[in-house]
């Protein structure tokens, strides 16, 4: 269970106030002015610390306890955003369907980053038959090590694990078109301040929209909002 004792607000306002934050495409500001209209007096930038705190916890809780499986298909693809105006990259797949099967945000574009989103995917969901992704020689470079790691051991188990590995741009289209669905979330904060803030943003956007997506396992039986609440219990 998440803590939110020693809170001047319930748990329920908080939560409603992140969730507003990250579900539709306003800032601080305006999440404040909404506030202030059903009588609660809270500043933008406490806002801003209550989203850095609990997001990671939100993130995992889902992760942990209510994702469902994606499917065997992924695209992936990195998009940027911008801290104190330097450009840094989000990682991200989708499955055939749609369904967000992980992202991560690193500083750098390179091998070393696409290994520790590709290593954090696999440890999710476990070895996918094919990875479509476009020219981009650090992504490349990732999954040949990845398919020489599983070569490696073959040899020495008999275990047969390999990724097909598909490049083409205008195949991947689909994960293209998903990064825009954060992008119109992120378009208000016009660049973040620090690495921290980004990341704990983005794991709450990137979690709403795969509630939006139905990837809850209660999706079926609870309303959008209630699934985010729920992450809390």
């Amino acid at each position: 269970m998440i803590s939110f004792k020693h809170r001047h607000f319930k748990k329920e306002i908080i939560l409603m106030l992140v969730r507003w934050y990250v579900a539709y495409a306003l800032s601080y500001w305006d999440i404040e002015e909404l506030a202030l209209e059903r009588g609660l007096a809270v500043d933008h930038s406490t806002i801003n610390r209550w989203l850095v705190r609990y997001s990671p916890a939100l993130e995992a809780s889902f992760r942990t306890k209510y994702k469902k499986p994606v499917l065997g298909s992924w695209h992936m693809d990195e998009t940027y955003l911008k801290i104190k105006g330097k450009d840094v990259y989000l990682y991200r797949a989708i499955d055939n369907s749609g369904q967000t099967v992980d992202f991560l945000l690193k500083e750098k574009r390179d091998k070393k980053a696409a290994l520790s989103f590709f290593y954090q995917a696999l440890g999710q969901h476990g070895f996918p038959e094919k990875i479509t992704i476009d020219k981009s020689g650090s992504n490349t470079a990732a999954l040949i090590r990845i398919n020489f790691t599983l070569y490696l051991l073959l040899l020495l188990t008999g275990i047969l694990l390999n990724i097909s590995v598909r490049q083409n741009k205008y195949l991947n289209n689909l994960i293209e078109q998903d990064h825009r669905n954060i992008k119109r979330i992120t378009k208000p904060i016009l660049g973040f301040k620090s690495l921290a803030s980004a990341r704990a943003t983005i794991q709450s956007i990137e979690l709403h929209q795969m509630l939006r997506k139905g990837q809850h396992q209660d999706a079926a039986n609870l309303s959008l909002f209630d699934q985010f609440y729920k992450l809390a219990a």
